[in-house]
């Protein structure tokens, strides 16, 4: 479990996120909705200790945790970003295993059962010799998945999913985000999409800018 306690986040004059506190338990799914501007991202990048917060107190199990210097072998949110970030150099294969082959160190054998059990879950394994370029978007997305999923998160967040999909695009990504959570992954998802949030959040956490 994941809880936040008041949670204040600023640019400048400008404050984005005002004493949030938040409960995400174990295995479900927190949506959260909002327009542009109202710190829907600048909450996944502060969980995922890409950005820092000005105050506040994270919790993992109960216990303190900075997210900005948690030891990556120990990695609390792993972001599935909105453009995917994939390495178009690389196979899918490398995709997945670059993570932890670099960062945790794991031994060839771990790290490719691991790529191909991922590959498996998520619909992918026939696709491990391809590179990005050869990928539909759907499976760009899967692949982007998989790779966040190989540094062993707590947490699996989205940065806006579904945003440019066409409706049969859109439903996959609510079958898959609902299937992981039928595994027990929890999962944090940042939508502008209110159908979309209340079909597969347990929580839906309605955000608004700061006047």
């Amino acid at each position: 479990m994941i809880e936040l306690k008041n949670v204040n986040k600023s640019f400048g004059n400008k404050k984005v996120i005002n004493n949030l506190n938040l409960v995400i338990p174990d295995g479900q799914i927190l949506a959260i909705v909002g327009p542009s501007g109202g710190g829907k991202t600048t909450l996944l990048r502060t969980l995922a200790g890409l950005e820092t917060s000005d105050s506040g107190t994270f919790l993992l199990d109960g216990k303190p945790f900075d997210p900005t210097s948690s030891k990556e072998q120990e990695q609390v949110v792993g972001v599935v970003f909105q453009d995917f970030q994939l390495f178009p150099h690389l196979s899918v294969m490398d995709n997945i295993t670059i993570g932890p082959r670099l960062v945790l160190k794991q031994d060839k054998e771990t790290y490719t059962n691991k790529a191909k059990h991922l590959a498996s879950l998520l619909g992918i394994e026939e696709l491990l010799d391809n590179y990005p370029y050869q990928l539909s978007g759907g499976q760009k997305q899967r692949l982007a998945i998989a790779r966040a999923m190989a540094m062993n998160p707590k947490v699996l967040a989205y940065d806006e999913p579904t945003s440019a999909l066409d409706p049969a695009l859109r439903q996959q990504v609510a079958s898959l985000i609902l299937e992981l959570k039928a595994d027990g992954v929890t999962q944090i998802v940042v939508t502008h999409d209110l159908v979309f949030a209340e079909e597969i959040g347990d929580q839906v956490l309605k955000v608004e800018p700061i006047k």
